[in-house]
């Protein structure tokens, strides 16, 4: 199941026989999650679009991943001596899926700090050694949608007519800090359009080698972070990227673990 995600140009890395795991005892479990990622698509217009919370298309694959029955859960883990508690410490994760064999537990980075990959690593380390869950699963972007980012935005910005500050309300684009907006008239000054000169800035900023995607989760699990816990790390190619608008997720499915 997951060579379809090979084939469709996904990066994909398992770890301590995660995939010998997936394969025998949690078949039904994966082929959800390959469904979900493969029929994934992020528009150009969210990769842009000013913040103020999580990205749209985030939310859209956080929905369908909920609706499949992959949904938040907080694990609590309580150290009790002679009727004590001693310890008391909560694991939120993204997406849990339980099956009959165990249980898999999913984060998805889309673009966060990659410091947050430490915590999820060490997260499914901790939770692993516990038997609480059987495989960790990290979903970011992937190397060719990191290459393709940068010229993608270029020709998004340049086809919707970005000339000039004005323009970036019409666009939904951001408010940039007064450095970037100096770059950006720099960048100008020396003969770039502005179009190219705010996506080579935006992106920087935006996507930048410093936040989460494929090389550096790799960089990570090649030191051993997360060590011994069975891990399949998935990263979304530039194919997922598109012109086209995508419908808005539907309502997310609740916490199975909490009923």
């Amino acid at each position: 199941m997951l060579q379809r995600l090979r084939d469709a140009g996904f990066d994909v890395l398992t770890r301590n026989h995660a995939d010998a795991i997936l394969a025998h005892d949690f078949p039904a479990e994966t082929a959800e999650l390959v469904e979900a990622l493969s029929e994934h698509r992020i528009t150009l217009a969210e990769i842009v679009g000013r913040g103020g919370g999580e990205a749209a298309q985030t939310q859209r694959l956080r929905h369908t991943l909920s609706a499949a029955g992959w949904a938040k859960h907080g694990f609590s883990v309580r150290t009790v001596v002679d009727g004590i508690e001693r310890e008391s410490v909560s694991h939120e994760v993204d997406h849990v899926r339980a099956g009959a064999a165990g249980t898999l537990a999913c984060e998805i980075e889309w673009n966060n700090k990659d410091p947050f990959f430490d915590r999820d690593l060490e997260n499914f380390q901790r939770l692993h050694a516990l038997s609480a869950i059987s495989v960790g699963i990290v979903v970011t972007r992937g190397s060719s949608m990191q290459d393709a980012i940068l010229d993608r935005t270029t020709a998004w910005m340049t086809a919707e007519g970005l000339a000039s500050e004005a323009d970036l309300d019409r666009l939904n684009i951001g408010v940039r800090t007064r450095a970037q907006r100096e770059a950006v008239a720099r960048a100008v000054a020396r003969g770039l359009p502005f179009a190219e000169a705010f996506a080579r800035i935006f992106v920087q900023s935006k996507y930048g080698p410093a936040t989460t995607h494929w090389a550096k989760l790799e960089d990570r699990v090649s030191r051993g972070v997360g060590n011994p816990c069975p891990l399949l790390l998935i990263g979304l190619p530039g194919s997922l990227l598109t012109e086209t608008a995508v419908a808005p997720p539907t309502s997310p499915a609740p916490d199975l673990f909490s009923r």
